[in-house]
């Protein structure tokens, strides 16, 4: 589960990838943060592993910025991971972490330039209680000035949810 897992975005210049490289550990059921599976056995994220967004030259293949993970903290159960898709639009990276958080990154330099932490209940338009979690798999959508994204995943440690957040510039 390293390296790019689910794709990458490109704009005239350069070519954006996100660096998985998650890391878990089997975890009791009483272990804080520890996620169910699919598997049956329940998982714990490394909270020290992976993680990053990179800008690559399309001309050279020369790395021309990389951007860490911010970091867990000492949150347990959070990965650094970035498996999802990254997605551009002109001057800005979007990328979603095992964390939960979708940020944006500027495009020119690696800077975050804004931060959503997803995992998170949510009241949802039809009256039901949502639940964010990881981001992974399908990366943001932008339509119409609008970016979608899903948020909660579950695989080995990660943080499930079931909903599908919407955010606009000026918050409509």
């Amino acid at each position: 589960m390293g390296g790019v897992q689910w794709g990458s975005a490109a704009d005239e210049r350069n070519v954006y990838v996100a660096l998985s490289d998650i890391k878990t550990h089997p975890a009791s059921a009483t272990t804080e943060g520890a996620q169910a599976t699919y598997f049956g056995p329940r998982f714990l994220l490394d909270g020290t592993a992976g993680g990053g967004l990179f800008a690559l030259s399309l001309a050279t293949g020369e790395v021309v910025w990389h951007t860490p993970h911010p970091g867990c903290g000492d949150a347990p159960g959070c990965s650094p991971a970035q498996s999802a898709a990254v997605t551009a639009i002109p001057g800005v990276v979007f990328s979603g972490g095992v964390d939960g958080h979708l940020r944006a990154y500027a495009a020119a330099d690696g800077a975050i330039i804004w931060d959503a932490d997803t995992k998170r209940a949510y009241d949802t338009v039809n009256g039901v209680v949502g639940q964010g979690g990881s981001i992974d798999g399908p990366g943001a959508v932008v339509v119409a000035g609008m970016l979608y994204v899903n948020s909660g995943y579950v695989f080995i440690g990660s943080a499930p949810g079931n909903v599908l957040l919407a955010f606009s510039v000026d918050g409509k």
